[in-house]
Parts: structure tokens; sequence; C-alpha cells
């Protein structure tokens, strides 16, 4: 019986070490969105800073896991078997659902997901003890949940998103009126004081937030520090102001770079040190209640369906080497964890200055609220004085600075990235002093979301995705509640009424589930740094547009190339499964292409002046590269759509003329991708020779086919698509001649230049 509940207790910590990972990749842009999308310091920086945070929150952090225990349901009610199913239910669904968030690279809460997990596995065993012991009364539910618990969170995780957008865009306007674009200008006056005020607000949430999880301080030091909050918070701005004026003084040091580096080690401190409890402790107070058990189990001979939990309902610290193991894997997560970086770039991507590619489809909600947004702003504009809306117009002018043409550039100042941190901070400290249950996610996200709006990063060209980015945003964390409090009684009653092998097929499920997603986010991370290269639009030179082109078509040429083989090849043994992954194939090409034409107006921003002269060039090429795709598009769908029809293949000597146009495209487009590959453009004379003997080919095939409609062809569909296939063909190699002309001659015009 004993080792029954020994495997489960081995489960949940190998759950609860994948949870920890899963939990801080996504966790982990609540302090490193601000540091990363400003580059105030090196990446190297950053993650040493959030590093030692991390470290020193774990070790530091109480372990105390009431939320676990007692927070969410009545332990006492439980007697331990159930209490064991309530905790394996929870930590499966907490490891699939974070997992699941971070794929898609959207921040969720850890806090919500474990509560509402605790909740949800808590009134499955609830409703299945009372229908079988009082009779299906569901009166009796809440002696069994603690409901307030979670009302007060909800209410919370309501009252956080508003007053932090909110606090945010007011706090940021107000900072950009007065340091402006040009902040280097007003640092010298205000500085001092922006860096004595934004260094008290952290320090003052380290004291709120970090320190009062420290195991070791006593209760007089807390009962000190509420009592004298504001002498502590007016000697302090005293202080780091000094402190603030020397380093801008006499060191000559950044004081934002300075704000941000601390900034991010007190919400990443704050962050291990309370959110800790979302990812180990239900294995923490399952091994409690183990202990409990066999404890009463020696003495008594209790069974587990008879062990009231009554003992989970005290307070007991966590062992110092499970938080130093914990820290431990925390900290290696935010070294190696793609996914942490995938949830990070939501963030900056929606919180960015300027335009770029957006990741959010806009949808009627964003579009309503743009709209209605930007009649109210045309109404508040259209009372204020002409000249007090040209001095606001002045503070949110950028400065020029050809730097921010590239793609590493900045993704927003260092102005703002220091007020998400101190907003976030000051906003958190109350919170938690008041005690409201905040999350730290909600209140860094929508702080960043507030400062840029406050900030017109949202403008006319982009606000409509970015409204509809934070939409998903706040959208998944209720969904989070949903899914995690449906999920875990599903779980919950699963393992209840299947025992020991529903758990284990559940375990492994939910273990490939998360392997498999590893390989397929690593497989996609690849796929999106190879979709980069593809993309860049800070080209600068010439050299770098020589460079970007080749690479651009020689990755088109090799996709076409194989498109067409497949196509030919799949179409001559009518297998129509093969022939539909080429279909959907095509439209990946085709989408990459658009996507460069899309880029066409950073690109020409981007240029140095005495390359301009290029953007018709590079131009000129993306659009012959999509007459390319488009031909391999139309062949490839054609042909689809042909045997999908369940036409008449076409005949032998049809297929036996594709496949002899197929191996000298092969081998003529291998010749091209290697050209490009390798900056031989010499060769580019003799290709074009070959691809005017090819053209010809095309054209005689043309004429025998159309000799074989007047003496043995009957069937005109094999007669549309044969046409069809050879027609397109024929422009898919004009086409390229006309690509290989247009870079001959760009080619040889630079080189007489730079000569």
């Amino acid at each position: 019986m004993e080792d029954i509940f020994i495997v489960m207790l081995v489960a949940l910590f190998a759950l609860a070490i994948t949870d920890l990972v899963v939990g801080v990749s996504n966790d982990a842009i609540n302090f490193l969105n601000s540091a990363i999308g400003s580059k105030a310091v090196s990446m190297r920086t950053i993650m040493i800073t959030a590093s030692l945070g991390v470290a020193v929150g774990a070790i530091f952090s109480s372990g105390l896991m009431e939320v676990a225990r007692k927070g969410i349901f009545m332990p006492g009610e439980f007697y331990f078997d159930e209490i064991m199913i309530i905790f394996m239910a929870v930590m499966i669904t907490d490891v699939l659902l974070l997992d699941f968030f971070n794929s898609l690279g959207l921040p969720t809460s850890t806090t919500v997901s474990i509560v509402f997990e605790l909740l949800g596995a808590a009134v499955c065993i609830a409703v299945i003890k009372i229908y079988n012991e009082q009779g299906g009364d569901l009166a009796a539910l809440g002696d069994f949940i603690n409901t307030s618990k979670a009302t007060e969170i909800i209410t919370g995780i309501l009252l956080a998103v508003l007053v932090a957008f909110i606090t945010g865009t007011i706090i940021q306007y107000i900072s950009r009126l007065v340091f402006s674009f040009q902040y280097e200008k007003k640092m010298k006056y205000v500085g001092a004081a922006f860096g004595g005020l934004s260094l008290t607000s952290i320090l003052y949430f380290i004291l709120i937030k970090g320190i009062k999880s420290v195991p070791f301080i006593d209760e007089s030091t807390f009962v000190f520090i509420n009592n004298h909050t504001w002498l502590i918070v007016l000697i302090g701005f005293v202080i780091f102001t000094g402190i603030s004026q020397f380093l801008m003084s006499v060191m000559k040091l950044n004081i934002l770079r300075i704000i941000i580096v601390i900034g991010t080690f007190a919400l990443a401190l704050a962050f291990a040190g309370n959110d800790l409890v979302n990812f180990i402790g239900v294995p923490i107070a399952a091994w409690q209640s183990f202990g409990l058990w066999q404890a009463a189990y020696a003495q008594t001979g209790v069974l587990p369906s008879e062990f009231a939990m009554n003992g989970l309902a005290g307070s007991v610290p966590t062992p110092e080497i499970l938080l130093i193991g914990a820290g431990g894997i925390m900290v290696a997560t935010l070294w190696f964890s793609s996914k942490a970086r995938s949830v990070v770039d939501t963030g900056i991507n929606l919180a960015r200055q300027g335009d770029g590619v957006e990741r959010f489809e806009p949808n009627f909600l964003s579009r309503g609220i743009v709209r209605y947004s930007v009649l109210l702003s045309n109404a508040i504009t259209a009372v204020l004085p002409e000249s007090m809306k040209n001095r606001i117009d002045r503070k949110f002018e950028h400065k020029a600075n050809t730097k921010s043409k590239r793609l590493d550039a900045p993704a927003f100042d260092m102005v703002r990235a220091s007020v998400n941190l101190v907003v976030a901070s000051i906003l958190i400290s109350i919170g938690t002093n008041l005690k409201l249950p905040l999350s730290t996610t909600y209140v860094t996200f929508m702080v960043a979301m507030g400062s840029s709006l406050a900030d017109r990063a949202w403008d006319r060209e982009s606000a409509v995705y970015r409204v509809a980015g934070v939409l998903n945003v706040i959208g998944g964390w209720f969904v989070t509640a949903l899914v995690a409090f449906t999920a875990a009684a599903i779980f919950a009653s699963i393992i209840y009424f299947g025992g020991i092998i529903a758990l284990v097929v559940l375990i492994l499920l939910a273990l490939t589930i998360v392997v498999r997603g590893a390989i397929l986010h690593s497989k996609k991370s690849k796929d999106e740094k190879n979709k980069k290269r593809f993309n860049r639009s800070d080209i600068i030179t010439i050299n770098e547009i020589t460079s970007e082109t080749s690479e651009n078509i020689s990755n088109v040429i090799g996709g076409i190339n194989k498109m067409y083989t497949r196509t030919v090849d799949n179409l001559g043994y009518y297998d129509l499964s093969k022939l539909k992954k080429s279909h959907k194939k095509i439209e990946k090409l085709e989408a990459d292409v658009d996507e460069l034409k899309g880029n066409i107006f950073y690109f020409i921003k981007s240029l140095e002046e005495d390359s301009v002269e290029a953007s018709k060039f590079y131009i000129l090429t993306l659009d012959y590269l999509q007459d390319m795709v488009q031909s391999i598009g139309f062949i490839t769908r054609n042909s689809y759509n042909h045997v999908h029809n369940n036409h008449k293949n076409l005949k032998f000597n049809q297929i036996r003329d594709l496949k002899k146009v197929d191996d000298r495209m092969q081998v003529l487009f291998d010749e091209i991708k290697e050209t490009f590959d390798n900056h031989e453009f010499g060769n580019i004379n003799r290709l074009l020779t070959e691809k005017q003997d090819l053209l010809e080919y095309v054209s005689e095939l043309i004429q025998k086919q159309i000799t074989r409609i007047r003496t043995s062809e009957s069937s005109p569909k094999n007669t549309k698509l044969y046409f069809g296939i050879l027609l397109e063909t024929k422009d898919l190699i004009s086409s390229t001649m006309s690509l290989l002309q247009l870079f001959q001659e760009f080619y040889n015009e630079a080189r007489t230049t730079a000569y």
C-alpha cells in the first residue's frame, strides 16, 4: 500500500521539475522584457542579473505552502488518498497547460493556473464524496471549498489588469512630457531626482515583496518596516538621489541603466521568492501529507481512505535543500529555454516603438476599440489650444538615428524601460501590502502595454494589431482559469475511477506531449531563424544587398526546384496524398515571398544614401520571384485538383515529356542555386544560354501537344492540365531568365561603381 504512494511522490517531484521548467519559461517575461527590449545592457548581463535575482529569491523563500495545502480547499474534509489524487491531477494539468501557453509564446499566470487547478480537482473529488456519502446534496460543497478565496483572486485579476494599464499609461505619459525622446539633455537636470525616486521605489518593493518571504527575519522587523514606511522611503529618496548624482557626475554612468539592472533583479527576486509555491508547492504538500499519514499509520494502522488531512492546516517550512535545487533549475531554464525567449518576444513585440511585422491579426473587437479611441482622441485634441498641442507633439518627436534602422535597435528607450520596472514594482508592493492577490505577470505585462500606448507606439499603422495582441493575451489569462479548472477536474475523476493504471497513462501522456512539444518547438525555432535570415530588412550597403538578394534567390529557386520535381513525380503516380502535401507547402513559399514584399518599405528606409538606387533592383527582384512562385503554385494546385477530382491521369507520353523537362530544369536550377550560394556570378551568361535552350524545348512540347489533339487526344481535362503545366513552365523559365539578366546588370554596375 505504501509503495503506491511513494511512486506517486516520485512522479509528483518529476512533474515538479518539469513544471519548474515550463513555468519559468512562461514567467520569464515578468523580469526580462524591459531590460531586453531597451537593450540597456548586454544580454549576458541581463541573464546574470536575472539569475542572481531568481537564485536569491528561491534560496530565501519561506516555502510556506498555504495555497497548496489549505488556501483553496478545506484539507480536513478530505482523506489522504483523495488528497493525493487531487495533487496528481493538479500537477499533470499544470505541466500541460503551461507548456501549451509556452508553445504559443503567450504569457499566462502561474498563480491563476495553480489556484484553479486546485479548485477544479478539489471540486471534482468533493462532488464524488457528496454523492457517495451525502446523497448528492451539492449544497454541502461549501464545506469542502474555500469559495471566498477564488472570488478574491478573480477580483484581484480584474483590478490588476485595469489599474496596471491605466497607471502605466499615466506615469509614462508624464515621464515623456518631462524627458521627451531627447532625454539625454534633461538627465543632467532631473536625472538624480528620477534615479532617487526610482531606486527608492525598488528598495521599497524589495522590502515589502522580497524580504517578507525570508524565513529568518522576525516579525518585529516587519512591524518596524510597516510603522516607519514613510520615514524609510524619505531617507531612501535622499540617499539614492545623492548616490545617483554621484554616479552621473563623477562616475559618468547612465543612471537609467542602473535602474533597469536593479529593477530586473528586484522583479526576479520577488518572482522566485513568491511564485515558487506555484511550481513546487503541490509536491511539497503531498510529501507532508505522506509524512502525516505514515506517522499515523505506524501508530494506529489507519488506512489512507480513512485518514483525514487536518494536519495540512498548519504551516510547515520547506527544507532549504529543496529551495536551492528549485532555484538551480529555474536559473538553468532562464539560460537554456528557447520557449522563455519566445514568451519574452511577445511582450516586446507588442510594446515596441515603431513599425515592423505584426504577429496578431486584428479582430472586430480590436477594430472597434481603436475606432472609438481615435474618435475620443480627436475630440480631446480639438478642445486643446494649438500652442499646447504643438508643445506636446514636440515632446514625442523622435531624434534622427541611423542605428534605429537596424533590426537590432532597441524596441523602446531606457526611459520607458525604467518606468515599466518602477511602476510594476510599486503596484506589486502596494498589492502585497494590502494583501491583494496580484499576479506579477498581469502587472508587468499591463504596465508595459500602458506605457507603450502613452509613448505613441500604437499609431494608426499598428494600433489595431497591438490591441488584438493584448486582447489575445488577456483572453488567454481567463482561458487559463477555465481550462485549468476543467482539465484538473477531468484528470481527478479519471485517476479516482481508473486507479493506478489511469495515473500511469496520464503521466506518460503528459511527458510525451511535453517532449514532443519541445522537439516541435526546437524545429520551429530553427525555421524562424532561417526565416529571419530570409526576411532581413536592415540591409544597408550594396554588398549586403547583393548578399541578401543572392540568398533570397537561392532559397526560392531551391524551393521551386523541389516542388516542381515532386509535382511531376506525384502526378505521374497519381498520388493524391503527396500532391496534397505539395499543395500545402506551396502556401508557405508564397507567404515567404509575400512577406519579403511586405518589408519593402522598411528596406528602402534602411538604405544608406549611396545605396538608395538599389531599391528598384530589389523591388524588381521580388516581383520576379513572386512571378516564379505563382507559376509553380498554379502547376501544383492544378495537378492536385485534377487528381482530387478523379480525372484521368496524363498519358504516358505526356508524363515522359514532363519528366524530361523536369530533369533539365533540375540540372539548371541546381546550377543557379550553386551560383548564388557561392557568389560565382560570372556563370550567369552560360546559365542564360541554357535557359534559352530549355525555353525552346518547352515550346516544342506545346506544338507537339497541338498535333496530338488533332490526331489522338480525346480528353479535354488532360489537355487543359497539360497545356497549363507547359505554359506555366514557360512563364517560370521566362521569369527566371529575366531575374538572371536583372541580377547580372546590377552586379556589373555595382562592380563598375566600386572600381
